[in-house]
């Protein structure tokens, strides 16, 4: 059953107090029915959607039939940030809503779903931020938590960007196209333009290469997203923190009762790899069950979509690890 279904949450109270009388939740389901085996919750990246797998899913080479998280083995649940434009929903989460409201209502989710435990909880890029959101919520819920190529904060870095990226989506006459283009430049790393274009130029359209394929990228996100669902997303991504209003971030971590496994990408100048590993030196002193694995790539923050085969050996690795 991997076509697009719907939850209805009745009467959402926000972390900041306000109540939202009805939002339709839309989620899919790939691999074995629900209740015939261990439950994999994949969340999706900022321009992403629930659909993981299949002919048009963006992680088909990691998910499915025989693939690393095999749907053979596993049910596979990914649910779609409200108001990201996947499907015909138009609610969009009002100026308050924070991640940790997205991790709430997917934990609703979850408890309509029935489903009481997680074999994984996995996510890419605010994905993973929304892993750990989650976890902090529901500490003993998932066996596995994998946050990839993310943080369990926004540092100074991630706001700085999403600043500007809030003020291109505002003041821009082309704010979706000119919005990517910034975006693509932290998504990829220096090298990967550098050894991929090589200053070429591109005589026909009097551009060089590099400019061209940004424009590419920036056309075709503006065909599938709207304005109103980037910046509802954007505004998510520097909202995280599981460790908002003052709270304890050693204390929170320590008492999740999973596996945690960080996956950073080499290249990543977007959610930089020494910050996961300075999570994962301060954590290890208290926490024995944390791992930190990293993608080598020239790819950049993209690393974790375009390394399929690392990722996926990463993952095969982790799951041995079950008793």
């Amino acid at each position: 059953m991997d076509q697009l279904n719907e939850i209805k949450i009745i009467d959402f109270l926000t972390e900041s107090g306000e109540t939202i009388p009805s939002i339709n939740l839309s989620y899919q389901l790939f691999g074995k029915k629900l209740g015939d085996a261990p439950v994999i919750l994949i969340n999706h990246a900022l321009t992403g959607n629930s659909n993981i797998t299949g002919k048009n899913g963006w992680w088909k080479d990691v998910v499915g039939k025989g693939k690393a998280i095999n749907t053979k083995k596993f049910s596979v649940v990914s649910f779609n940030f409200p108001g990201n434009g996947f499907c015909s929903n138009s609610f969009y989460p009002p100026d308050k809503f924070h991640l940790g409201d997205i991790a709430n209502l997917f934990i609703l989710a979850l408890k309509e779903l029935k489903i009481k435990k997680l074999h994984s909880i996995i996510g890419g890029s605010i994905g993973g931020c929304l892993t750990w959101e989650i976890a902090a919520k529901k500490p003993k819920i998932a066996k596995f938590i994998i946050p990839i190529a993310s943080d369990w904060k926004a540092r100074d870095w991630m706001i700085a960007n999403t600043y500007l990226q809030d003020r291109i989506l505002n003041n821009s006459r082309n704010p979706v196209q000119d919005a990517r283009i910034h975006a693509m430049t932290f998504y990829r790393s220096p090298n990967s333009l550098n050894k991929r274009f090589d200053r070429s130029f591109n005589e026909s359209k009097e551009i060089y290469n590099v400019e061209s394929w940004l424009d590419h990228h920036g056309t075709k996100l503006n065909e599938r997203f709207s304005l109103q669902s980037y910046k509802m997303m954007n505004k998510l991504l520097r909202s995280t923190n599981i460790a908002r209003g003052g709270g304890d971030f050693i204390k929170i971590a320590s008492g999740i009762n999973s596996e945690i496994h960080l996956i950073c990408v080499d290249s990543d100048i977007f959610f930089l790899p020494e910050d996961d590993k300075a999570t994962f030196d301060l954590l290890s002193k208290i926490k024995k069950d944390i791992y930190c694995h990293e993608i080598n790539s020239i790819h950049g923050h993209d690393g974790f979509l375009i390394e399929t085969k690392q990722i996926s050996n990463i993952f095969t690795k982790i799951f041995k690890r079950e008793k």
